[in-house]
């Protein structure tokens, strides 16, 4: 079974992205992975998976994606799917629905179980970085490549500060 990272380079290779994929050391928390990549933080994309109660027998599950000097806004999520409520899926669920560990979860989804949710303030930067399916590959990739191939929805869901 081809691994998540091989298939966001094939993805990102069939439709013809401007990225570069870097090796480093393990490490998928978003503070040290800047330093290590070199990057702004603000430069990264944090991918969290949400669970969203829309009624008491269904929940579905969404990929938040923010600026990585930012913070997934629950409430803002729950507005916007008009939800019962919200909450960080267990980490057995992020890991099923993305296919990656906590840490290594790019900003793109191939489960159709999974909404792509992307704050507004990624497009503050023409280059985006994030983790490429594993804890030891980063991707940097053109902001409006991304944009065009994730087609994710832009819901304000990031806290600064």
């Amino acid at each position: 079974m081809t691994g998540i990272h091989e298939q966001l380079c094939a993805l990102l290779d069939r439709e013809g992205a401007s990225y570069r994929v870097i090796e480093h050391e393990p490490e998928g928390r978003t503070e040290l992975i800047a330093q290590i990549r070199g990057n702004r933080i603000e430069q990264s994309i944090k991918s969290i998976v949400v669970q969203v109660r829309v009624s008491k027998k269904e929940n579905i599950y969404c990929l938040a994606n923010v600026p990585g000097d930012c913070r997934v806004d629950l409430e803002e999520i729950k507005r916007h799917f008009v939800a019962k409520g919200v909450g960080i899926a267990s980490r057995e669920k992020a890991e099923t629905l993305t296919g990656c560990v906590i840490g290594a979860i790019p900003p793109f989804t191939f489960s159709d179980q999974l909404h792509l949710l992307v704050d507004p303030l990624v497009q503050e930067n023409s280059e985006v970085v994030f983790n490429a399916g594993r804890l030891d590959r980063s991707i940097f990739m053109n902001l409006d490549d991304y944009i065009r191939i994730a087609k994710p929805q832009l819901v304000p869901i990031a806290q600064r500060g």
